[in-house]
């Protein structure tokens, strides 16, 4: 049985990333650009966290991701709590660097 801090597994791995699949565009990038960064690190805890993130609407994790909002300032009760979860901050803080480094590039 995996623990909260080993490596996500092939199998893990691959429901991970079409869990990700979002509606806007933009999302995708950034989380195709954040796979291609971390798949080979990613842990059972920090996939938690996307998932947690997966949750929200893509609109909010838009705003996330571009730091436009912070996760206590989600309008939503419920996407509050999926952000602010220790795992979600940690994969928030992951994905953003490849949001900003990516914001120019977007179509």
């Amino acid at each position: 049985m995996p623990t909260i801090d080993s490596l996500l597994d092939e199998r893990a791995m691959s429901k991970l990333k079409w869990r990700c699949r979002r509606g806007l565009l933009e999302n995708d990038l950034l989380i195709e650009k954040f796979f291609a960064r971390h798949d080979s690190t990613l842990t059972v805890r920090q996939a938690k966290g996307l998932n947690a993130l997966m949750e929200l609407s893509d609109n909010d994790l838009l705003d996330l991701l571009l730091k436009r909002k912070e996760p206590i300032e989600l309008l939503e009760a419920a996407s509050q709590a999926h952000a602010s979860t220790p795992e979600a901050l940690e994969v928030l803080n992951l994905l953003r660097p490849v949001a900003n480094g990516s914001v120019a590039t977007l179509p």
